[in-house]
């Protein structure tokens, strides 16, 4: 809830429509400061809600889907164990993935709003490498460290990009430099999809390294099948 007034507020007094009526309501009608500033946000909402399709993301099923962790199950708790991790680690671990989880959907939400933002997306396929990284991250607690980066930083500044993108083009009135500054976010969502993806590969490359020590040893072991078969072959030639 907070985070839509929070937006709302940003979109209202970024909207020249908005800062019109503020200007009309105060100067032209003499409405006093405060009721001028409170006509003008609720002009900010009906035009908010109006640029996001109608979609108010404050529902109580909305919220029921933020923040809400449950007891973490036996084979899990055990799972966790597996990995040697303590209880303090476990409900740390947990509380970071579903932060990230609720940040990984609403960047997949804000990626639909947009068709510059969809066109990114395909090219970097951004949304198929957000839900596998994150799968792979749960699979492997123990490799938190190792995703600094891609959970503390990466992922929250393309969420804070695409959420910019769209309160920008939602400007009802666009000059060259409301243009400029569309293109220019665009080019930064597509540079922090690219370094989300080195991310995702970087994580990725011990599956690859373990994977190529597999095909390595199954080599050996039937290269030296074949060997015993070609001894047995040369025996049974000399009997």
């Amino acid at each position: 809830m907070w985070s839509n007034i929070k937006d709302i507020l940003k979109y209202t007094f970024s909207s020249v429509i908005s800062l019109i009526a503020l200007v009309v309501f105060f100067f032209i009608f003499g409405f006093d400061f405060w009721t001028s500033i409170g006509l003008t946000i609720g002009l900010g909402v009906i035009l908010y809600y109006i640029q996001t399709g109608g979609r108010m993301q404050w529902s109580p099923k909305a919220k029921k889907q933020r923040g809400t962790l449950g007891k973490v199950s036996a084979d899990k708790e055990a799972f966790y164990h597996s990995k040697g991790m303590t209880k303090e680690q476990i409900a740390y671990f947990r509380s970071t993935m579903d932060q990230a989880k609720t940040t990984i959907q609403e960047i997949e939400a804000n990626l639909k709003q947009r068709s510059k933002l969809k066109a990114i997306a395909a090219r970097n396929d951004t949304v198929d490498i957000l839900q596998d990284f994150f799968k792979n991250i749960v699979n492997q607690p123990n490799r938190l460290h190792e995703v600094d980066k891609f959970l503390y930083t990466n992922l929250p500044s393309l969420k804070e990009l695409t959420e910019k993108y769209i309160a920008i083009d939602g400007h009802v009135s666009k000059t060259k430099d409301t243009y400029t500054a569309l293109d220019n976010c665009a080019k930064t969502i597509d540079d922090m999809s690219r370094l989300i993806a080195e991310d995702y590969v970087r994580f990725m490359s011990n599956d690859i390294e373990d994977m190529d020590i597999e095909l390595e040893l199954a080599k050996q072991v039937l290269k030296r099948d074949n060997e015993g078969k070609s001894n047995e072959n040369a025996l049974d030639e000399e009997l």
